[in-house]
């Protein structure tokens, strides 16, 4: 009964099946407590799978009591809290015990472990554990588990556990082969004698608190095939391994504090496939002998190596993924070698001091989607051969002093989504077609272009005398052509004026659908939707409001979708549903809200848009009773839906083909997907700033009209202003600050006559536990005290980039570029990067706060 979407409880009647040994319900909408009658009755069950479905509850006490040959207990991805029960230990033959994804706590049962003398694999992965002493003491567990000499695989990331890891870690079975502790608060070194587990193959310690040095016998472990110690505070040299070792196959050390050169002696790790360093101090150069390895992935970034890229690295055809040495002090030509790469994806060679040519042999790279080469010292044209790359999406080489013109062969690479060719020499006539009609001006200023881009010059210049008879001749033959070409376009517009009529009529119809999207898009009837909703029943229903109703819908490939159907009495419903498939049809963002289909009838319209387990972030600061308890967010998971917010914002702002103002952000219009990452979604309101062809801005007018929400709104649009993207940093200021309190912008702040900003910075700086949401100040309360530290830090530096950016003077606050680089210093700083904190985007702008600066005039003065 695996995978077939099965929804309900477990019947009773199951429990009548005495002699039922195995039970796999894996995979599907089960819901309920765990069905007591058939875990108390089937005494002869030893293997149960009851995982990824939606159980409650806690597992029943006497349950081992009632299997006692229970194998394999599997009931991980559930909803299920609570403790493990004492009497799993007499079921004496199990030997599997996988609970992760689930919401069971309390400390570590270090006594139940001690008796499962059986059990070869214990996985309790992100669920709500903690260790001993209040959260500081790792020794017991390690130690009751140390006796379990058949034990294989042990999971328990993302528990945040706290303490050192013990010596006694070493004593561990001969038998374990997995260790898996990462995304936890674990301190201290690692301990020396993990070389005791001869038989260990996967080790993951990353996303924790770890520091010392790394130890030579953790590298030479003998089955040891990966290997992830990312995002600790690591500091001295990579261990160089002495002998050939043929086994390790990943080797991760980013976002660590490593210095010194990088071993050429990592070559001796013969079947090294994927080997990343990003993020350190390494200095030096790159060695040689690593091209003489399969490396089918290489990130060297964001270090302080030199030298050049040696040609036996830059001709590794194994390169399958991508080959990262950004952020370096590297130099001297690019190698021709690199066009060797037909298999990679990514090359990023950014924030170098490259120069000389772009290689002509790059065209070779058939595989690659993305080539960035921006912020070095590149000279000449680009390369003619770069248009024979068929699957590039992105090309950046701005900031260089390439010159020459832009060659046409790159209207060619159909998938080509983005082309930064800012601040260089480039000069000449812009190319027509492909990627040059999604062009706008903050991918080519800086150059020398015309063309028909707003804010470069045209192309077209007028003669100095028309009187020569050579010059009279080709005048002639100029009026002549234009006037054909008029007379076509004349014919060409009666015809569609026509057409349109005729389409118009056949619109009456409402039996046939209209899309307003390319064929690009997947057509769908207005049946299909019926179909896909039951009739737009009441208990599909997600949510309503001025613009409609939203619907869970299921196409007929079983797709899980989420229509949106539009109230066509409102007023500017046609024109938000035209604005919204505008929008949506163009953007590309993994933060944004992407769109799968629409239907357009003139009596009906809808969008079809992926379906959101998780649903909205309004559903998550203000749940329904019922589900409070399940929806209070972690600070992890504030900060990262504030930086997906900001990602997606940027990304809107700056980097979109058509720059866009969303105008209507907040809580509700914030969706969140399977893993809690954060899309910005509802754009019926939004203003395009640039259209796609040529860049022209919009002659759309926003004086005298409020663009958003009460409470979201920035205040100059109440003086007439027109919409910026200003106004979507106020919004996002305010979504900040309601995050971090849990308090509506419209909320009567305990009697104060205060706006919610106001209202943080009054008590930010004194008395910051009373505005911040309590239940983030009992997580906080929780946690140990250099972690309330780091934790508390986090949330004062929160509300200040929410004041910051719900500044009243529209030029103080930020630009959601600097926002989002902010955020991710912050997410680093959590991750253990105490280095990584706001000082630069905030810096100057944070003083308007600490100095009682406001700015409460007329915003026209």
């Amino acid at each position: 009964m695996k995978l077939n979407k099965i929804e309900g409880g477990i019947p009773e009647s199951f429990g009548m099946l005495a002699n039922l040994q195995f039970i796999d319900v894996s995979y599907n909408q089960l819901q309920g407590s765990l069905p007591d009658t058939l875990l108390y009755n089937c005494s002869h069950l030893s293997y149960v799978d009851l995982s990824t479905n939606m159980f409650t509850g806690s597992i029943p006490a006497q349950i081992g009591n009632h299997l006692p040959h229970l194998q394999n207990f599997l009931i991980y991805s559930n909803n299920l809290f609570g403790s493990i029960p004492v009497s799993l230990t007499n079921s004496t033959f199990l030997w599997e015990i996988d609970i992760e994804n689930n919401s069971f706590g309390g400390t570590l049962p270090s006594e139940i472990f001690m008796k499962m003398f059986s059990l070869k694999r214990l996985h309790l992965s992100y669920n709500n554990f903690s260790s001993y002493d209040q959260n500081t003491n790792l020794v017991p567990f390690f130690n009751a588990i140390s006796n379990l000499t058949l034990l294989e695989e042990l999971e328990v990331a993302g528990n945040k556990l706290g303490g050192e890891l013990p010596s006694t870690i070493g004593l561990l079975g001969v038998n374990i082969s997995e260790i898996d502790l990462k995304d936890n608060f674990i301190q201290g070194i690692i301990p020396s004698n993990l070389s005791k587990l001869s038989n260990l193959m996967f080790l993951d310690l990353s996303n924790n608190l770890l520091h010392g040095t790394i130890p030579l016998e953790l590298v030479l472990l003998p089955k040891l095939q990966r290997l992830w110690l990312s995002n600790n505070s690591l500091s001295g040299e990579i261990p160089s391994p002495p002998r050939v070792l043929t086994n390790i196959g990943l080797l991760d050390l980013s976002k660590n504090k490593l210095f010194g050169s990088i071993p050429e002696t990592l070559a001796n790790l013969t079947l090294l496939r994927t080997l990343i360093l990003s993020e350190n101090l390494f200095s030096g150069v790159i060695p040689s002998t690593l091209g003489s390895i399969k490396l089918e992935l290489l990130d060297l970034s964001h270090n302080r190596l030199i030298g050049t890229i040696p040609a036996e690295v830059a001709r590794l055809s194994s390169m399958a993924f991508y080959f990262n040495l950004s952020d370096n002090l590297l130099q001297g030509k690019l190698p021709m070698e690199l066009g060797q790469m037909n298999k990679v994806n990514e090359i990023d060679l950014s924030s170098n001091n490259f120069s000389g040519h772009i290689p002509s042999s790059m065209g070779s790279c058939e595989m690659l989607e993305l080539v960035k080469f921006s912020h070095n010292h590149l000279q000449g044209p680009i390369p003619e051969s770069l248009g024979s790359l068929r699957n590039i999406e992105s090309i950046d080489v701005s900031y260089n002093n390439l010159s020459g013109g832009i060659p046409n062969s790159l209207q060619q690479c159909t998938n080509l989504r983005l082309l930064n060719l800012a601040f260089n020499n480039f000069s000449g006539a812009l190319p027509r077609g492909g990627i040059f009609n999604l062009l706008t001006l903050e991918w080519i200023k800086g150059n020398h272009f015309c063309g028909s881009v707003t804010g470069i010059p045209s192309c077209h210049h007028k003669k100095r005398s028309m009187m020569h008879s050579h010059k009279g001749f080709v005048l002639v033959i100029i009026i002549v052509t234009l006037s054909a070409f008029l007379i076509t376009v004349i014919c060409g517009t009666l015809y569609l004026m026509i057409r349109k009529q005729m389409n118009k009529r056949q619109d009456g119809d409402p039996r046939k659908s209209s899309m307003s999207f390319s064929s690009s898009f997947p057509r769908i009837t207005y049946r299909e939707l019926v179909e896909a909703t039951d009739g737009f029943e009441n208990n599909r229903l997600l949510g309503s409001g001025s613009f409609g109703r939203v619907y869970k819908g299921v196409l007929g490939d079983d797709t899980l979708v989420a229509i949106k159907v539009l109230q066509l009495q409102s007023g500017n419903s046609t024109k938000s549903f035209k604005r919204e498939c505008q929008v949506l049809k163009t953007i590309r963002h993994r933060n944004l809200m992407r769109i799968i289909t629409a239907c357009s009838l003139p009596d009906f319209k809808a969008l079809v848009l992926p379906f959101m387990a998780n649903g909205s972030l309004e559903s998550h600061l203000y749940p329904q009773a019922e589900r409070a308890d399940s929806s209070q967010l972690s600070l992890l998971e504030r900060v990262n839906i504030c930086s997906d917010i900001a990602e997606g914002l940027a990304y809107l702002h700056h980097h979109s083909p058509v720059k866009v103002i969303h105008c209507d952000l907040k809580p509700s219009n914030i969706l969140l997907n399977d893993d809690m990452t954060a899309l910005v979604s509802d754009f019926g309101i939004a203003r395009l700033v640039m259209s796609v062809e040529g860049g022209n801005t919009t002659n759309e007018s926003t004086a005298n009209v409020i663009c958003g929400s009460i409470g979201y709104v920035a205040p100059e649009y109440g003086y007439g202003r027109n919409a910026s993207t200003k106004g979507d940093v106020y919004s996002f200021g305010i979504l900040v600050l309601e995050i971090v309190t849990r308090k509506r912008p419209t909320h009567d702040m305990f009697g104060e006559d205060l706006s919610l900003q106001r209202w943080v910075k009054k008590y930010y700086k004194s008395q910051v536990e009373s505005i911040v949401d309590s239940n983030l100040m009992r997580e906080v309360c929780d946690q140990s005290l250099e972690v309330r530290n780091m934790w508390e830090v986090a949330i004062l530096e929160l509300l200040e980039l929410g004041l910051v950016c719900s500044l009243e003077n529209p030029s103080a606050r930020l630009t959601m570029l600097d926002a989002a680089d902010d955020l991710g210093r912050l997410k680093r700083y959590l991750g253990g990067d105490t280095s990584a904190t706001f000082t630069s985007s905030i810096g100057a702008s944070s003083s308007s706060i600490t100095a009682d600066y406001w700015y409460d005039a007329d915003p026209h003065s």
